[in-house]
């Protein structure tokens, strides 16, 4: 696959804090496993950040901070090390103590300039998201990792909080499992008040055993263009990751664009 000097590629993944589910009935067969240690854990991140490697910028959800559950093992450390991305943030969305820490995380191949942690209000705690302020190939890019929530009157809530740090930003990136699709009302609402874009051509992630659903997304600002978006069939978890080169806009073309608008 060719790469154009000023490509450069995301990707967002579900982890499943390891579990690795690989069929319908582990959800519930494996579901002690998001409470208690277990040794296939570590062979399924291993898998994980070997898929990663030679992404740029990575965004994370359910991710184990470090705690019984993970031996200890902050997941995300583990897996910048290992896939070769040597700065990398965290957010922890659920902090149980040393029985389990849900996060969302970022790794990059780029110094993160900036970090802020947003908590999303609501009748039900443990949602938020990760913003981050990049230098990518000489630009400045705000990166957002968030994890929506499961119901529909939680994730149009969770999108308007999201809103205001999308609007007079700089180029911006938002990554993560949200829970709805491609053209749910959650993600027309997004698109429609954020001016973020989702690719013409997205695949399912979804079960990674059967994917039909689009929860994984990549969303990006005007500034950049997809290039090429794709997922593995390799199941790890029971989200498949999603993949896409991006290029920078050419800023003759995203003037004229603005012009026509």
């Amino acid at each position: 696959m060719a790469t154009d000097s000023w490509d450069f590629s995301v990707a967002t993944q579900n982890v499943q804090v390891g579990i690795g589910s690989r069929r319908q009935h582990h959800l519930l067969a494996h579901s002690w496993r998001y409470l208690l240690p277990h040794p296939q854990s570590l062979r399924n991140l291993e898998a994980i950040a070997q898929s990663l490697q030679g992404m740029d910028l990575v965004g994370l959800n359910e991710v184990d901070a470090g705690s019984f559950r993970s031996q200890y093992l902050n997941q995300a450390v583990f897996l910048a090390e290992r896939s070769g991305l040597p700065y990398w943030a965290q957010q922890r969305t659920r902090d149980w103590g040393d029985l389990a820490q849900h996060s969302n995380s970022l790794l990059s191949r780029w110094p993160i300039l900036d970090i802020e942690r947003h908590q999303f209000t609501g009748t039900l705690k443990g949602r938020g998201l990760l913003r981050a302020l990049i230098e990518v190939q000489g630009r400045q890019v705000q990166v957002i990792v968030t994890h929506l929530a499961l119901a529909k009157p939680g994730r149009l809530r969770q999108i308007r909080q999201l809103l205001p740090l999308l609007r007079d930003a700089p180029a911006s990136i938002l990554l993560g499992d949200l829970n709805c699709g491609r053209d749910s009302a959650e993600l027309r609402l997004l698109r429609d008040q954020s001016g973020l874009q989702s690719p013409s051509q997205q695949p399912a992630t979804f079960p990674s055993w059967a994917p039909q659903r689009r929860l994984d997304h990549i969303l990006i600002s005007p500034e950049l263009l997809f290039v090429e978006v794709w997922t593995e069939r390799e199941q790890r978890s029971d989200h498949l990751p999603l993949f896409a080169r991006l290029r920078w806009q050419d800023p003759s073309a995203l003037a004229m664009s603005s012009l026509r608008a």
